[in-house]
């Protein structure tokens, strides 16, 4: 026990203290933080700023070419907030899913052709009619564009005392969906163009129905 206390007072004594003269004194310290602090504001005023906003209240940035770069990236910054405005985000899917939901979704229907085409053109304030007569349980589908401009239009069946909406708007351009004839009667559109322009319509079908009959 002895021989261990005497090696432990040994290594203590051999043991090599900091030379004083080597260490930093705090006037040095105080110079190396200011330094650094300095440092740090000169990155972020001269380099940050101008790269990542196009702010450049030095001029360092305009002649590193960082200037620029950040004027780019908030000009990028701002038109995709427009378009976020415009578009929305939350109501859009992907066009890659879209896509993928297309192919399981309407591989089924890839072979269904669209059975009649009714092609007309509205001049600016006439409007027409285009109906199908169907049994009740009857199901069509459909799908209709709108090129030049935009119509008004109201999709819906009344006779013999009955009625029925499936679907209206204003300002349109196009429309697609089905619809299942709650009564025998006929079902289809009431379209008018309120542009100042003719307004050609094409109109697709298939599905359940005796007859297309237009009126004007």
């Amino acid at each position: 026990m002895q021989l261990i206390e005497r090696m432990r007072d040994t290594m203590q004594l051999t043991a090599e203290k900091p030379d004083p003269a080597l260490l930093p004194t705090p006037r040095q310290l105080r110079r190396s933080t200011m330094a650094a602090v300095i440092g740090a504001a000169f990155i972020g005023v001269g380099v940050y700023l101008p790269a990542e906003y196009g702010i450049d209240p030095t001029g360092v940035g305009n002649v590193l070419g960082l200037t620029e770069m950040g004027e780019i990236k908030q000009q990028l910054a701002r038109e995709a907030a427009a378009d976020e405005a415009v578009h929305g985000g939350g109501e859009q899917s992907s066009s890659l899913m879209d896509d993928i939901f297309g192919l399981f979704v309407g591989a089924p229907h890839a072979q269904d052709a669209w059975t009649d085409t009714v092609t007309f053109t509205l001049a600016p304030d006439t409007f027409t009619e285009v109906k199908m007569v169907m049994a009740e349980g009857d199901i069509l589908e459909y799908s209709w564009v709108a090129e030049g401009g935009r119509v008004n239009f109201d999709l819906h069946a009344h006779g013999d005392d009955q009625s029925v909406d499936y679907d209206r708007g204003r300002g349109a351009t196009d429309g697609t969906g089905s619809i299942e004839a709650p009564f025998p009667v006929e079902h289809g559109w009431f379209w008018r163009n309120r542009d100042d322009s003719d307004v050609t319509i094409t109109l697709q079908l298939r599905g359940n129905y005796s007859e297309i009959v237009r009126s004007e």
